[in-house]
């Protein structure tokens, strides 16, 4: 077990709802071209797999998708979807967790990696990915790059999403890193309260981490669809390659 929170069943029972339009297909769609083309021929495995937002679909489009996932609510939303046979999920942690097989493709998306709360462990879970890789396979993580441009002096919380249904704000620990999202949700005339805890890295931090993994820097853009990484991105997804043998 890692230091990962686990999501309870009842968050893993609305998280589809919730996230219902990162879940559309023009939203999903430029990453599983991305995803799909680094793939090409061979099995894809991704870690924190979810309620499968990105796996289904990506095995949809042909490619052989494994899952690893800590939360067994989430897991089990997935498999009330697509069967065993059709993609297999591994109950475990992405630090740590190995499933069988080598993969041309190993992937980690919307900001996942920041649920392993220490450093040690980020730098374990691309140790694991780069065990899973076949030589000249990808990683690939999607992740936000910390807006702490945003603080101003004496200032630990910035907002990321003020609207009619959601208040949502991240307060941050500059000393140890780690960031926790507070959300605030109207339901039937109250609000539900979730917070959840996180360590930020920057993408040089995690350049490094690859390089102790034995990984190299292959391309880091700003968005699913292409668009140059610059110092006023506020994500990226970077590629990290496994050398030939």
């Amino acid at each position: 077990m890692t230091s990962s929170e686990l999501w309870t069943r009842a968050t893993a029972e609305r998280y589809d709802t919730e996230e219902a339009e990162a879940s559309s297909p023009a939203a999903l769609g430029p990453a599983l071209d991305f995803l799909a083309g680094l793939a090409g021929d061979g099995r894809a495995l991704e870690f924190a797999i979810g309620t499968g937002r990105v796996g289904i679909p990506l095995r949809e489009r042909g490619v052989p998708v494994v899952g690893i996932e800590l939360s067994e609510h989430m897991a089990a939303v997935l498999r009330r979807k697509v069967d065993e046979e059709t993609l297999p999920v591994t109950i475990g942690d992405m630090a740590t967790t190995v499933v069988p097989g080598r993969f041309t493709l190993v992937y980690l998306v919307y900001n996942t990696i920041t649920n392993l709360l220490t450093q040690d462990e980020q730098v374990e879970c691309f140790r694991n990915a780069a065990r899973h890789l076949e030589p000249g396979g990808r990683f690939v993580i999607e992740l936000g790059v910390p807006p702490l441009r945003l603080l101003p002096p004496g200032q630990v919380a910035v907002p990321f999403d003020v609207s009619e249904r959601h208040l949502g704000f991240d307060t941050f620990d500059l000393v140890e890193q780690v960031l926790v999202s507070h959300h605030f949700t109207l339901e039937d005339g109250r609000y539900r309260r979730d917070d959840s805890r996180h360590r930020y890295a920057w993408p040089a931090e995690l350049d490094l981490m690859a390089r102790l993994a034995g990984l190299e820097p292959e391309r880091r853009v700003a968005d699913w669809d292409g668009t140059p990484f610059t110092q006023d991105s506020t994500k990226h997804v970077s590629v990290w390659r496994k050398p030939p043998a």
